[in-house]
Order: C-alpha cells, then structure tokens, then sequence
C-alpha cells in the first residue's frame, strides 16, 4: 500500500492493456481512464502520485485538460502523446508536464521517465537550503557555489538560470520559462542569452563543457539539469 499511485488516462484500450500491467509488475499502483472526464474525477478522488496523459482524448484535447490538472494538481504529470511536433512539446511543458514521451515507446524508456519524475517531485525550499550534485554544491541562504570544495564566482544572471533550474530539480525547463524568470519581459523571444549564459555556466561548472554531464540541452525546447549524473 505504501507504493506510488499511477493514473493512466488514454483512450486506446490496446495502449492501457500494456500500460497497467507494466506499471503493475514493477509493483505501482494503477488506475485508468479512457476519457477526460472520467480521468479528472478520478484524479480528484484518488490524488494518485503521478498521471500518465494521452494528449488525443475522446471527449477534450489533452492540452485543456493539463491546464485544468495544473491549477490544483501538484504532483508530477507525463505526457503521452503521437503528436510529435516541437511546437506540442513545447507547449505542454509551458503548461506545466514533468515530461513528454512519445508514441511509440519501450517499457523501458517509459519506466525510467516516471522513476525519474517520482524521485524529483520534492522542490527546494527553507527547508533544505544547501543542494550537492556531484562535486558542486550551493548554498542558497548564502548565495555561494562552490565546486571539489572551491568557491566558484558567478554573476546575478548566471546564478538565477542556476537556481531556476535547480528549483525543477530534474525537469526540462523551456526557453520561455527560464527567461521569464530570469530577464523578466526584456528576455522574451531573446533565446541566445540562454545561449551565452549557459555557455559560461557550462564552462565554470563542468569538467569538460563541450560534454556536459549536468546542462543538459533539449533542443528547440530548453535545458534541464540532470542531477543524477556521477560526480567526479
């Protein structure tokens, strides 16, 4: 009873017929949903700890319903979906999914997508103000870096698209969102900041920037920064 809560919410019955017995051998709970409206109460009345989100439901358009999910729901949502167009990726990270696989995928890649969006559902707050990551460390009361135990000087727009990643803890973060947050509304559209800045993030941070173990680049979507990476 103490393993996570998985909702399935995809209309084709072949998909749920290899979905929930996968899910279940790895010992998750499961539920599942063939429509919006069925999937929503579900998700209402059983607050699973993770759904699975086809985006090309019967009765509304997958993207409507993460919305709605979004403004209640907190935990982590993944999207499944045949649509493969940047643009749709894109847009459902915006809207606030963990993740976006597309169809058709293994039971493997699938099974590593939600262990990794279950281990970084907690975000980082008061209570945990120091984060390690192989031989870097933050101190986010004091607004250090330090790197193998030397402190590391970065400027104010480096340490925000540092922290702003940090504080996804493992999820993608698009170019939209990280220069809302870190220019505000001068950064809109000027995604070759991002461009400069992880760049210099890169050099200062990794051991070898051209292959960077923990900046990872989501091309024509955003960064995101892979905390499970080895240390050195």
């Amino acid at each position: 009873m103490n393993q996570p809560v998985i909702l399935v919410i995809e209309d084709e019955a072949a998909l749920r017929r290899f979905l929930v017995p996968t899910l279940a051998g790895q010992r998750y709970q499961v539920l599942s949903a063939a429509t919006a409206a069925e999937g929503q109460a579900m998700a209402r009345s059983h607050n699973p700890d993770l759904i699975l989100l086809d985006l090309g439901l019967p009765d509304r358009d997958g993207m409507t319903l993460l919305a709605e999910l979004r403004s209640w729901f907190r935990k982590p949502v993944v999207i499944l979906s045949a649509r493969t167009q940047e643009q749709d990726k894109v847009r459902a990270l915006d809207l606030g999914a963990d993740d976006y696989l597309a169809k058709p995928f293994g039971a493997a890649e699938l099974l590593a997508r939600l262990r990794v969006a279950l281990r970084h559902t907690l975000q980082l707050d008061a209570a945990e103000p120091v984060v390690c990551f192989g031989s870097l460390r933050v101190d986010l009361d004091r607004r250090e870096v330090s790197l193998k135990g030397r402190p590391v000087r970065l400027t104010v727009l480096e340490y925000r698209l540092l922290t702003a990643l940090l504080r996804r803890q493992g999820k993608v973060a698009t170019h939209g969102q990280l220069l809302a947050e870190v220019w505000g509304p001068a950064g809109q559209g000027n995604t070759h900041y991002l461009r400069i800045y992880m760049a210099t993030l890169r050099r200062k941070l990794e051991a070898d920037p051209a292959r960077p173990r923990w900046f990872i680049t989501e091309p024509n979507v955003g960064y995101r920064l892979n905390l499970d990476a080895p240390g050195d």
